[in-house]
């Protein structure tokens, strides 16, 4: 099982601290990976300029580097994807994030779009890393969002995750439970975008999220205690 524990894991284990605006600077990412390592979250994500800088902050600590592949969009080529991943797998990420390829999916392409996860996951699997899948909840039906979760995990997804936090809506409550019955038990749920406190941090738990993505993740763990 992915996350899934049978003792629940205390919620830093549970965070992807992240920084992935486009204006991000250098010091702010050391920011991250400092807070990272003195909260113990469990990784941090960032765009693949930063995987190499964060991958040797980050060394010893225990705490993995997730970066994002095809983001925000999900509109390049697979060949570019794979690319992407397999440089931010050189540079040092264990995890990669990536978007689903959405108009693809919604002019109906199902085979396209399951084919270049499955590119992407491939390659992560060849690197002995996890890939999350980015559904962009906030654009699909609830319908679109099932067929989509299925697709991710039938290419060979370890997660499917809800949103890049650069779309029209951020993670809900009830898309993460759509998506966690959808995918059973055994796949991860990654619930990001928009969650800001540990009250929210927790309804996407109960829900069914075993991984949340926030920039609010220091906020998030002091709330618990």
């Amino acid at each position: 099982m992915t996350d899934q524990e049978s003792t629940p894991l205390p919620i830093n284990r549970l965070i992807d601290h992240t920084l992935l605006k486009a204006d991000a600077s250098e010091d702010q990412i050391r920011q991250l990976c400092d807070e990272a390592a003195k909260y113990q979250f469990y990784s941090v994500c960032v765009n693949p300029y930063y995987v190499k800088l964060c991958s040797r902050l980050l060394e010893g600590t225990g705490v993995l580097v997730c970066s994002v592949v095809g983001f925000p969009l999900g509109a390049t080529p697979t060949q570019v994807k794979v690319f992407e991943a397999q440089q931010v797998l050189r540079d040092g990420a264990s995890e990669v994030d990536m978007v689903m390829n959405i108009g693809a999916f919604k002019s109906g392409d199902t085979a396209m779009v399951k084919q270049d996860i499955a590119a992407v996951s491939k390659t992560c699997h060849e690197g002995k890393a996890v890939l999350k899948v980015i559904i962009e909840a906030a654009l699909l039906t609830d319908e679109e969002k099932e067929v989509a979760c299925q697709l991710a995990v039938e290419a060979g997804t370890d997660f499917v995750k809800t949103s890049t936090g650069f779309g029209p809506g951020g993670a809900s409550v009830e898309d993460v439970a759509l998506m966690r019955q959808t995918v059973g038990p055994d796949i991860g749920v990654k619930a990001a975008g928009g969650i800001h406190n540990y009250t929210q941090a927790q309804q996407m738990i109960a829900a069914g999220a075993t991984r949340i993505g926030a920039s609010a993740g220091v906020k998030i763990v002091e709330e618990s205690r």
